[in-house]
């Protein structure tokens, strides 16, 4: 039966690789609940029909025993009565029934067997639809966690890249300073040179020969 199959591949469904496949999860396990429910409404609808076959072939089975019963107390009857004829007439009818029984047993049966597999099935997915059912908020929660988390992981980027930036404008600023003290320690040689050390002393004894040329002139003065 095809509704068996399709059954058992609902059975066999793997909720996680759906979720692995599926772009947006959450929408997926709304879209999974809602197939799942469908499908439940074809396995009930099916389950009734094969139920009603069982019943049905039960009801058939019963009947062809009861005749049979009925043959032979008629045939039993009908001898008492001294009617050979008419007793061999129902233990004919009889020996018909008998032989429809086994195959009426075997379409029993087999009725059986399948409403007892679909009554079994269609359990075990009422089962599961309550199970996913009281486990979709949990697991959206968790997809809500992980996007929180993914989100977090890119501001955590942010926060590095900026740390990077950060750290190049202290090296900069680091670099600046060493260009400042490599200038003024220049600027401190330079002015310290042997050049100017010179002229600074050729400055001075001009200044002192100046003073005593002064004085000699004033003293020359006087002694007149």
């Amino acid at each position: 039966m095809g509704i068996l199959t399709r059954f058992k591949d609902i059975m066999s469904s793997n909720i996680n690789a759906l979720l692995d496949k599926a772009e947006d999860p959450e929408k997926m396990i709304d879209q999974c609940l809602r197939n799942l429910t469908s499908d439940l409404g074809k396995v009930k609808a099916e389950t009734a029909a094969i139920m009603a076959e069982e019943q049905r072939a039960k009801r058939v089975l019963d009947d062809c025993k009861e005749e049979i019963e009925k043959m032979q107390s008629y045939a039993v009857k009908a001898l008492e009565a001294g009617n050979e004829d008419d007793a061999r007439k129902f233990l004919e009818q009889k020996a018909s029934l008998t032989s429809k029984l086994n195959g009426l047993q075997e379409a029993y049966d087999l009725s059986h067997t399948n409403a007892v597999r679909m009554r079994e099935m269609h359990d075990k997915l009422v089962s599961d639809i309550n199970e996913l059912e009281s486990r979709k908020d949990m697991i959206k929660g968790k997809l809500a966690v992980a996007k929180t988390q993914e989100r977090m992981n890119k501001m955590n980027s942010s926060f590095a890249s900026a740390n990077d930036s950060i750290a190049s404008f202290s090296k900069y600023e680091e670099m600046a300073d060493k260009a400042l003290d490599k200038a003024n320690a220049m600027a401190e040689l330079n002015s310290s040179s042997p050049d100017s050390s010179i002229k600074d002393l050729t400055k001075k004894y001009n200044q002192g020969a100046g003073v005593e040329d002064e004085l000699a002139a004033l003293k020359a003065s006087l002694n007149k």
